[in-house]
């Protein structure tokens, strides 16, 4: 039955909406489904945003992926323009050696960066090695408050009546006549089964009787920093490598550099490799003049891809009232206002407010 035909049966359910995953996707989803009907969400942690999402470079820059990436993540500016206190200026500069020209001379284009001289790029980041020849540099990157935004989703959420249900972990999920059975501790049933579970994504498919799409979990590598030769760094861009081969945002007086490593995992509470984070570090030493000598803290991530590694949105083709909201990568923080509106109104049977094209290229319909 059809997402949309669905509505008459939905007072039989505990909850119309059942939302698996308490990240940024579950957490925004629940603001948006709870305009439409009950919502329950389940997380599986003590707190939300446990793993990836309380882990992000938090970073809004919208040219920043592939095309129906950026296409979401514009889509998304609106909200966050008008948010308050939920963006403040950063900017962005991507640094290289002459050797790296060419795909400098790529990244410049695909991210609509302007070339500075090398001059111009050591009196935004003096600590920049003289070799350091190519500069390019944008506005349109700005910090986000990541827990301001996800908390306030949930207060939108819970406003409205949702329930959040922390410390339940999914064991066991099963069609329950028109709609779905899911045990967490306790039981729960809804018409609707919304699938953010993040880096666990195709387990709960698995769980669910629904087939896998190949997501995989990478990890991805941070360190923090004493700020590099005792420099004010509250006003340095974030920096990326050529190639993303590495890069250093300024946090809270000190700097978060990362080896941009995308090692493929299982899904887990994931750490730092210190081979992997060391190898980073000497990347970013390679190109500054203080080198690190001390850190703060470790810790590490999974972003979630989809094979084609573009977002997962929509319902299952083979399994109606399944519905994907998975596969965000790097990019749910940056990309949560526009996706959250999609999931909305393909659940609740509105015409989507970004293009039919971007509606297919985010479908699972896609891998089928």
């Amino acid at each position: 039955m059809p997402i949309r035909a669905a509505r008459a049966s939905l007072r039989r359910m505990d909850s119309d909406f059942l939302i698996i995953g308490g990240g940024i996707a579950g957490v925004s989803a629940a603001a948006r489904l709870s305009e439409l009907g009950t919502v329950t969400l389940l997380e599986a942690e003590d707190t939300l945003a446990h793993h990836a999402s309380s882990r992000s470079a938090a970073l809004y820059e919208p040219r920043y992926g592939l095309p129906p990436v950026v296409e979401l993540s514009l889509a998304s500016g609106d909200f966050f323009r008008a948010a308050d206190g939920i963006l403040s200026p950063r900017g962005l500069l991507v640094v290289g050696r002459e050797a790296e020209r060419a795909q400098f001379e790529d990244e410049a284009v695909g991210m609509d960066l302007e070339r500075i001289s090398a001059e111009e790029a050591r009196a935004a980041v003096p600590i920049l090695r003289p070799d350091v020849t190519l500069a390019a540099r944008a506005d349109h990157a700005w910090d986000i408050d990541t827990d301001r935004l996800l908390q306030g989703f949930a207060r939108e959420a819970r406003a409205r009546g949702a329930r959040i249900v922390t410390k339940a972990r999914v064991g066991a999920i099963a069609r329950d006549g028109a709609g779905w059975r899911v045990e967490a501790g306790e039981g729960y049933r809804a018409r609707i089964l919304v699938n953010a579970a993040g880096a666990w994504a195709d387990g709960v498919a698995a769980l669910a009787g629904v087939r896998p799409l190949g997501l995989v979990p990478y990890r991805r590598s941070m360190a923090r920093i004493p700020a590099p030769g005792g420099h004010d760094i509250s006003r340095w861009p974030m920096i990326f490598g050529v190639g993303e081969s590495w890069y250093a945002k300024p946090d809270a007086g000190a700097l978060i550099v990362s080896p941009a490593d995308e090692d493929p995992q299982e899904p887990h509470d994931a750490w730092a490799d210190d081979m992997v984070l060391a190898e980073g570090l000497a990347r970013y030493e390679e190109m500054v003049t203080e080198p690190v000598t001390r850190l703060l803290a470790s810790w590490a991530g999974l972003r979630t891809f989809a094979p084609d590694r573009v977002l997962v949105i929509g319902e299952d083709p083979a399994a109606p009232g399944f519905f994907w909201l998975a596969g965000q990568g790097g990019y749910g923080f940056q990309t949560c206002p526009a996706a959250s509106r999609l999931a909305a109104d393909l659940i609740g049977g509105r015409s989507p407010e970004v293009p039919a094209a971007l509606v297919a290229a985010l479908s699972p319909g896609r891998f089928a």
